[in-house]
């Protein structure tokens, strides 16, 4: 086990803002950042005035001749959000005749993206407008055909524009690109739900409607963003999540309802970080494994104007003829669908560890899994990829062999690893020069490999990560002596749960040293283990293995660990203490006798 300071503390700080120096923030910005306010949020001029304007002509121009929209639905917790922040807002506008009769959704049936499989579904709906949210900007073909129809479209998009080429050297004039990555934009960490909301400001602002129109959308907005992973080091990115979870703007019929279900773990008042761990999750297990039906369920129940309507009942032991909300059915549907995911991952999991043993993987920097089809399915490579690299701390890229035109190549999902250091993953590869596509996010991205270019790759990859980290190394923010353990710092660290996102890594503290003596053990209910220190700061370990538990215990000496800890705020019968919870430790040393 490694750990390293991140900065060497400075006495004129406290805890809180230590840490957010840790976290690349500047002195300068500390109170600011911890104060921030609507002032935070960019206007949606910033998108540049005369784009917005024309995109918005050309919405208020369809709204008002009652034309036919498509709204393509990405695969993904973002692409669900935004697609439900601009249905609700053009039911705001039209009411129900117009969503009913003129507005038509199109739903991936896997894990696809943007126009990809929907030309011939818009080829049978004929729609004037379709509106592409949270995907889009680089189906430049697709969108040249739509274009050369005379088929209006607006990208509300967050995505690398990869298709510089089409969008800078040729003339669309049907076509809208609103994308928060164009070089006028100042937040580059604004995802696809952030995107679609700014429009909506901006077309409610040229209608001259309240403002409160759209801040309904706040929650939904949160929840894309978090569910994107973009960066809180952003100002305007943490604005919009903390005040889109401030439990008096949670209006959303499903955030609601997920709120209600998780409240034991999310609390009176969720956070990003809760809301990365129960709330998305159970979206992204839909959109990867859910059927068809259960996909359009759960978007059904972020529309206001869907998620209450009495549908047959489908929980166990219904009787004949019970119906229940659309909402209520999604929250329980998707807690279903997750358990029936996580069968799934354990399986691949348990396949591709053989496959690291059996094919000496550890040897390369990079994990490279070239699977055959269907050993895992596509829906769940990301998922698993991420399992994966988060476990044996090395970049991972989880293939399938594919064949077009008589050529053999391994597609699938990337991801890079911040903790070894690889945190431009998607340019490493491009960087190898032999890569089909690399399309995505820096750390996680979709990849393609020709088969004869597999050890090539590797031979690059090793090359270019020769000096990453062999293991993972822990960032701690404090190196603590046993008897230099700090209580107050504990509490301040712990009351930082809001704070805490992409690029605000919740903070970890390091015990080095510690003598753990008999006395200050002790085993609780569910092999929960103590170890109380001297000033009572006690650190928590839970499900401790027995024969774990037994290597700490010296009857007569002591046995010397160092330490990496996440604080805690103990709360009991009305008393409160800091707390540490044991994340990693090593046994470094130790005594027989203690005299």
């Amino acid at each position: 086990m490694k750990y390293e300071l991140i900065n060497t503390p400075n006495e004129k700080y406290n805890a809180k803002q230590q840490i957010l120096i840790n976290r690349g923030m500047k002195e300068e910005d500390l109170v600011h950042y911890m104060n921030l306010t609507d002032d935070d949020i960019n206007p949606p001029e910033a998108f540049g005035e005369e784009l917005m304007a024309a995109a918005t002509e050309c919405f208020n121009r369809h709204l008002n001749n009652d034309s036919k929209i498509c709204i393509i639905i990405d695969c993904d917790c973002d692409g669900y959000t935004s697609s439900a922040i601009i249905s609700n807002y053009i039911y705001d506008l039209k009411g129900d005749y117009y969503i009913e009769h003129f507005v038509n959704w199109f739903m991936h049936d896997s894990k696809q993206h943007g126009l990809s499989d929907a030309m011939d579904w818009l080829e049978i709906r004929k729609p004037d407008l379709v509106i592409i949210p949270d995907a889009g900007t680089n189906d430049a073909d697709q969108l040249r055909l739509l274009d050369n129809k005379g088929i209006d479209v607006i990208i509300l998009d967050h995505h690398e524009i990869e298709e510089r080429d089409f969008w800078n050297t040729e003339s669309h004039p049907h076509l809208y690109l609103i994308n928060s990555q164009l070089p006028q934009y100042p937040n580059k960490f604004l995802s696809g739900a952030g995107v679609v909301w700014q429009f909506c400001r901006y077309a409610n602002a040229a209608r001259k409607l309240p403002s409160d129109i759209v801040n309904w959308y706040l929650d939904l907005v949160a929840i894309g963003l978090d569910g994107d992973m973009m960066s809180l080091q952003s100002f305007e990115t943490r604005r919009l999540i903390t005040k889109g979870l401030d439990p008096a703007n949670i209006h959303n019929p499903f955030i609601f309802g997920m709120w209600e279900k998780n409240k034991f773990k999310l609390g009176d008042h969720p956070t990003a970080w809760g809301a990365t761990f129960y709330i998305v999750p159970l979206v992204n297990a839909i959109t990867r494994s859910g059927t068809l039906e259960e996909k359009v369920l759960i978007f059904d129940s972020m529309l206001k104007f869907r998620a209450f309507v009495e549908v047959p009942s489908t929980k166990r032991g219904h009787k004949v003829g019970e119906t229940e909300r659309i909402v209520d059915q999604a929250v329980r549907t998707c807690t279903n669908v997750k358990n029936r995911q996580s069968r799934a991952e354990e399986a691949g999991i348990e396949l591709v560890q053989h496959l690291i043993t059996d094919n000496n993987m550890m040897d390369h920097k990079v994990l490279l899994f070239l699977l055959e089809p269907g050993q895992i399915k596509p829906e769940i490579r990301g998922l698993i990829a991420n399992k994966i690299m988060a476990k044996y701390q090395r970049p991972c890229c989880m293939l399938t062999k594919t064949s077009k035109d008589g050529s053999i190549a391994y597609e699938g999902s990337a991801r890079g690893c911040d903790k070894v250091g690889v945190t431009e993953f998607k340019d490493i590869c491009a960087g190898t020069g032999i890569c089909e596509y690399t399309v995505g996010h820096q750390g996680a991205f979709g990849l393609g490999i020709p088969a004869d270019k597999v050890d090539d790759f590797l031979q690059s990859t090793d090359s270019q990560l020769e000096n990453m980290s062999s293991e993972p190394v822990y960032h701690v923010d404090y190196i603590w002596r046993a008897q230099e353990v700090d209580p107050s710092a504990i509490l301040d660290i712990a009351e930082m749960d809001p704070y805490w996102g992409k690029d605000v890594d919740e903070a970890l503290v390091a015990i080095q040293g510690l003598q753990i003596t008999a006395d200050m053990l002790t085993m609780m209910a569910s092999n929960t283990v103590k170890i109380t220190l001297p000033n009572n700061v006690s650190i928590i370990k839970f499900r401790m293995p027995d024969e774990e538990y037994n290597k700490l215990i010296s009857e007569t000496g002591y046995v010397e660990i160092n330490a990496v800890c996440r604080c805690n705020k103990n709360e009991w019968n009305g008393n409160i203490s800091a707390q540490l919870l044991l994340e990693d430790y090593e046994i470094v040393g130790g005594c027989a006798y203690v005299f």
